[in-house]
């Protein structure tokens, strides 16, 4: 067949449709040359289009391939003062770039890169700019597909060669066909664009060969013969039939099996009560494996995670589990409503079996989701994650009576200061299936051990006054207590406002500066900020400040320490996230992330070694999951360390000089900083290391603080 001969629509994008399936296979397959540019390239993108690239070899075509190195500022560097020629520091980007396979597939993945390399099917070649002491890089996306009759397709747009950029982001393409009047011309322009540079005749880039020291390297991954490399691949497309089933990459331990077992026998409702990072997700991965089995297949899944990016995160897993969802998140040119409401109607009337849908807690709360929701009129399972936060009354009025099968996962099911919404979890979800506690997943050894360091910090005469006028203004209009919040909007404000105060306190900044000082040269270090702003002359706090907390730890970590230091927020897109991510893994590269929530729920960076978090919150739920960012397993890492900035409203030996007045609304404070030091020193493998300052709190403001959290 030609490619004349194919269906190839003039765009294509890849959240409105299957590219790979509908483009990159069908013109692969009918291929005698594939020529292709692009920034970022990657083995699973090949991977994917596997099947199409058999008949490339079949036919004994060609793969020409331009790639862009990845250079750090650092890299930039070595060239300008002439460290290192720009040939050895390419070669050291492209190096980190191929990082030793952590399963079989992903070693099946390099192994099919390294065959297509080694029988002379792939070349490939590295575009960079002339000027290399500008940091800007090769960024341009070709691609020219060539058959046996000279028929010509040419694409361009936003799509990079990479997993992400073909399955994950919003990318698209426009496509030009040589036997079209229209885009001839447009076919000729690309092809000579991408054949001068691959002649190094392009005067604003330059193009040379790929490292020899890098190929070397991916043959180190030829294992066997392309031909029956292409059968194992087949095989796995011909098990595609078979909705979340678990990857023989995938060991599931002792206690998610029988979480999973328990769940089952619940008539497949319950929770997951499991400590971050006790893998939470791949347990609720194997456990709708299991109903997808005792179903046949047969069965519809809505999976709900609070953030952007723990959508993401699910999609990244789940895709492993042989699922490839409806991602509902709201941006422009979103097309999920129709993708969504079509398949529950293609679902109702049995013109599919199965599929998955995956979306925020905000897309869910929408009413266009909502109303697709109750079009359901056969079974389907209905999975939240991080549940805790659907015990708020909003969402607690959601959750979908329809959904037979309920899956609740949270590491604090139990909602701070919140009976009645935990009461409705347990109402809707059912039983708790497992209950693994962070301290039986460190004993176990599936979380790490950890040293605990609390660092005392004052607010100062400003912050005081406002924390204490504040204080006064709850008390005066009936306390903090969850139905009096409930019942009156202006508490919770006051509460916020309040909790600002504590987590901005500015001698933090100055005291972290002071307790990083003998880390500088470390590496895989998080600071937790607080969601606050000041300015550089008042300890005021103002919703239009200038100055954030985390802008202010990066300045003085950089400039007074001399860290390499990077912000990872919600404000960095998908792919600078996993730039920053792959950076500070490297070890070298980066040494310091500051976080303010974007880490609480979800993000798993297990290299962190050193956490100092000065966000002082005394909800349970928060500083949980802040603590299990931190025990994540990694190699080589033995155990962590937290400093936790403990804030007071005073220094211990003002107190005896205090009024009676103002040690009660000291204490509103104090129990809760105190609380908490308790909680993270418990199961620490330093337990005794606060005593001392347990004992002077304790005496100083003569107090027994044992029990429960205070409400003014």
């Amino acid at each position: 067949m030609a490619l004349s001969d194919l269906y190839i629509a003039k765009e294509y994008r890849n959240l409105k449709c299957d590219v790979i399936n509908d483009f990159y296979i069908p013109i692969l397959s009918n291929a005698v040359m594939y020529k292709r540019a692009v920034g970022f390239f990657n083995s699973a993108a090949l991977y994917e289009m596997a099947i199409g690239l058999k008949h490339l070899v079949e036919m004994q075509g060609k793969m020409e391939l331009i790639v862009s190195p990845r250079l750090t500022e650092e890299d930039i560097q070595s060239i300008t003062l002439g460290y290192k020629t720009r040939e050895e520091v390419i070669e050291r980007a492209l190096l980190r770039d191929f990082d030793e396979p952590k399963s079989k597939t992903e070693f099946r993945k390099l192994n099919l890169l390294a065959n297509l390399i080694a029988e002379g099917v792939l070349d490939i070649k590295v575009a960079f700019k002339i000027n290399a002491n500008s940091a800007g890089i090769f960024h341009e996306k070709i691609g020219i597909v060539i058959d046996t009759e000279g028929n010509k397709v040419a694409f361009t747009g936003s799509m990079n060669e990479t997993y992400s950029g073909l399955l994950q982001n919003y990318e698209s393409i426009d496509v030009f066909c040589s036997w079209r009047d229209e885009d001839y011309d447009r076919v000729n322009i690309k092809e000579n664009a991408f054949d001068n540079l691959w002649d190094n005749l392009d005067t604003a880039m330059e193009v040379i060969p790929f490292p020899n020291v890098a190929v070397e390297k991916l043959r180190s991954y030829k294992m066997e013969e392309t031909g029956s490399l292409f059968v194992e691949i087949q095989k796995e497309d011909d098990s595609q039939d078979v909705f979340f089933k678990i990857p023989t990459t995938i060991d599931l331990y002792d206690y998610q099996r029988e979480a999973i077992e328990n769940w089952k026998n619940n008539n497949y409702c319950g929770i997951f009560d499991m400590a971050t990072g006790a893998g939470k997700t791949f347990t609720a991965l194997g456990a709708l494996s299991s109903l997808s089995k005792n179903l046949n297949n047969n069965i519809a899944v809505v999976i709900v995670a609070p953030y952007q990016h723990l959508v993401e995160q699910w999609v990244e897993d789940i895709i492993q589990f042989n699922v490839k969802p409806i991602v509902a998140y709201s941006y422009p040119g979103q097309k999920w409503r129709k993708q969504f409401s079509d398949a529950v109607t293609a679902y109702n009337v049995g013109a599919i079996n199965n599929f998955c849908v995956i979306a925020t807690n905000a897309t869910f709360s929408l009413n266009d989701f909502q109303s697709i929701l109750q079009k359901f009129k056969k079974n389907f399972a209905f999975v939240v994650d991080e549940a805790h936060n659907f015990g708020a009354a909003k969402l607690s009025s959601l959750l979908p009576k329809k959904a037979r099968y309920r899956l609740a996962l949270s590491a604090t099911i139990e909602r701070f200061r919140d009976e009645e919404g935990t009461s409705k979890l347990r109402k809707y979800f059912g039983k708790t299936c497992i209950s693994f506690s962070l301290k039986e997943a460190i004993q176990k050894g599936f979380l790490t051990s950890y040293y605990y360091h609390p660092v005392v910090v004052y607010l100062n005469a400003d912050e005081y006054e406002q924390y204490k006028e504040i204080t006064k203004t709850i008390i005066r209009n009936g306390g903090a207590s969850q139905e009096n919040i409930e019942k009156n909007p202006y508490i919770e404000m006051l509460l916020i406002k309040r909790a600002r105060i504590i987590s901005g306190c500015k001698e933090k900044v100055s005291k972290l500066v002071e307790v990083m000082k003998p880390y500088r040269t470390d590496n895989y270090i998080l600071v937790y900020c607080g969601a606050t702003k000041y300015d550089n002359d008042s300890s005021e706090l103002k919703d239009d400040d200038e100055v954030r907390q985390i802008e202010e730890v990066n300045k003085r970590l950089y400039y007074d320490l001399g860290m390499k230091v990077h912000k990872f927020t919600s404000e960095e897109s998908k792919e600078e996230r996993d730039e920053i991510k792959r950076m500070f893994a490297s070890g070298t590269e980066l040494q310091v992330i500051t976080a303010i929530k974007c880490l609480d729920e979800g993000v798993n960076i297990p290299a962190i070694k050193k956490a100092f978090i000065l966000a002082s919150s005394t909800n349970p739920k928060e500083y949980i999951q802040r603590r299990g960012r931190v025990l994540r397993r990694a190699k080589g890492k033995e155990y962590a360390e937290i400093f936790d900035f403990i804030t007071l409203p005073r220094p211990l030996d003002d107190v005896p000089f205090c009024s009676e007045e103002e040690i009660s609304c000291d204490l509103s404070l104090v129990r809760k900083e105190f609380f908490r030091m308790i909680d993270f020193a418990e199961t620490a493998r330093n337990p005794f290391e606060i005593d001392k300052l347990k004992e002077d709190i304790q005496v100083v403001y003569n107090q027994n603080l044992t029990g429960g959290y205070y409400d003014e």
